[in-house]
Parts: structure tokens; C-alpha cells; sequence
């Protein structure tokens, strides 16, 4: 764990927001590998330089790690049209990444069914257990993801997660605002929750810049999501630009956590 501020407010946490995929989830594990190829054979006109393209798409996906799906297909359509090409409705680009990703999704979620695979291999270490303390302790504990609302409550579910959540809210379906900031806006707007009642947990710079902005406390996951755990440089230094409070690569260390979180 690495700790990057130490002056955080020693007050206890009343309310936790978390990101999902690649926080909580591992499911989606991969998606990078869905899009860029996506990305790749849509804008490839046959006269650009491959190898710049990719880098620039690669470049793109990291940086747009954790913002909803529609925003990453509207990147997409504004290239094609810089490009000179008809490009076709950012909806119908989110359809087309969506029908590859669940492909494989809908494989994992089959498997959990049938008990191929079980929970465990699709949740970040330790997660559970640091789910299971902060309910202990009446902390109130929210989920806002870049995902699609149905698919996020579907797959809190088919890992056993969704008991611990007061709160799941994705990706309005057909609408392109940000879910992320919304739950942090009314949580410390309407909710009464005040800045340094709230920590933000997340491996995206959305929800940790979202939250850091606000005041919150933020927990930045770097994980290497196939391990479940570990610290991937790249996203270190992503988190580090976006202010994390602390960098950590899973929940394993849970007692450190929790001090953070003024318990």
C-alpha cells in the first residue's frame, strides 16, 4: 500500500462510492481487448500508418478508462469524420462494442450458473471481506459505474455482491450523463453527507479526480485485474495524476484501510 497523504481527516467515513469493473469486478477483464480492435477496423481507412493508429487508439482507451461507454464511441465517431468519412450514430458504435464484449461475459456468467467458475475468480482480493467490515461498522456503501445500469445490477448479482451495496447505479441507458459524478453531487448535496464523510474508491481517474474535487477521500485500486491484485505501473501513475490519497493493488490490507477511513 502506498500512502501519498497523510493528512486526511481522522474522522470516520460514513459513506464509500466505488467503481466496479476493475475495482469490485473482474468480469470485464479485457474490454481494452475488445474496443481497440473495434477502434482499429473502424478507422483504419487503408492508407493510414497502422502502427501510429493503434498507438493513438491504445493512448485513447487508457486515458479514457473509467468514463461511460458512450463517450468512448462518440471519440470514435468524431475520428472517422475527421477523417473525412460518413461515420455512423455513436449509439450504433456502442452496439457494435457491446454485442463482442458479452460474447465473452455472457461465458463467464454461464459458468457461474452452472459452477464452472465461482465468485472468487471474477472478485478483486479481498473485497468482499472489506465490503463485509465497512457494513459492520454502518458505513453506507454505493456503486456508480461507466457500465449500463441493467448490466451492472446483473453482474453485482451473479457475484453475490449486490447484498452489500444501499446503491447501484450505472449508465443511464440511451443517455449520456455521468452516473459517477451524479452519486457524488447528491450524496454530498442532498444526502447530507458532508466532504470528509465521504471516500471514493475506484482504478479510474474519473471517480478518484471526481471525488478529490469534491473533497472526498480517495483510494486509488492499481491492480493487474487477471491477478486480481498487484500493482500495475501504468495505472499507478494515472491514479497518482488524479490525486489518489492511497494506491493500493487489492483489499487485503484491510486493518490499513480502514484506519484511512477513520476507523
Amino acid at each position: 500500500m502506498e500512502i501519498r497523504n497523510t493528512a486526511t481527516p481522522k474522522t470516520a467515513v460514513k459513506a464509500v462510492l466505488f467503481d466496479f469493473d476493475g475495482t469490485i469486478s473482474t468480469l470485464r477483464c479485457g474490454w481494452e481487448k475488445v474496443m481497440g480492435p473495434l477502434f482499429e477496423e473502424i478507422l483504419d481507412d487503408g492508407k493510414c500508418d497502422k502502427t501510429l493508429l493503434r498507438q493513438k487508439i491504445e493512448e485513447y482507451i487508457d486515458e479514457s478508462t473509467g468514463i461511460q461507454t458512450i463517450l468512448q464511441m462518440k471519440w470514435l465517431k468524431e475520428q472517422v469524420e475527421k477523417s473525412g468519412r460518413q461515420a455512423l450514430d455513436i449509439w450504433d458504435y456502442k452496439k457494435m462494442y457491446n454485442d463482442r464484449l458479452m460474447l465473452d461475459i455472457k461465458k463467464k456468467l454461464s459458468d457461474l450458473e452452472i459452477g464452472k467458475a465461482c465468485a472468487d475468480d471474477y472478485l478483486m482480493r479481498g473485497s468482499v471481506e472489506f465490503l463485509k467490515a465497512l457494513k459492520d461498522r454502518g458505513v453506507k456503501i454505493f456503486v456508480a459505474s461507466g457500465t449500463d445500469d441493467p448490466d451492472v445490477h446483473n453482474e453485482a448479482k451473479a457475484l453475490g455482491v449486490d447484498i452489500y451495496f444501499d446503491e447501484i447505479k450505472g449508465a443511464p441507458l440511451h443517455e449520456e450523463s455521468c452516473s459517477k459524478e451524479a452519486v457524488i453531487k447528491r450524496l454530498l448535496e442532498s444526502a447530507g453527507y458532508s466532504n470528509d464523510e465521504l471516500a471514493v474508491c475506484g482504478d479510474g481517474k474519473v471517480e478518484i479526480a471526481l471525488g478529490k474535487e469534491k473533497g472526498a477521500r480517495a483510494i486509488g485500486l492499481a491492480s493487474f485485474e487477471k491477478e486480481r491484485g498487484g500493482i500495475d505501473e501504468a495505472k499507478r501513475k494515472r491514479l497518482i495524476n488524479a490525486d489518489a490519497d492511497i494506491i493500493c493493488g487489492d483489499f487485503l490490507e484491510k486493518d490499513e484501510l480502514l484506519a484511512f477511513l477513520g476507523f
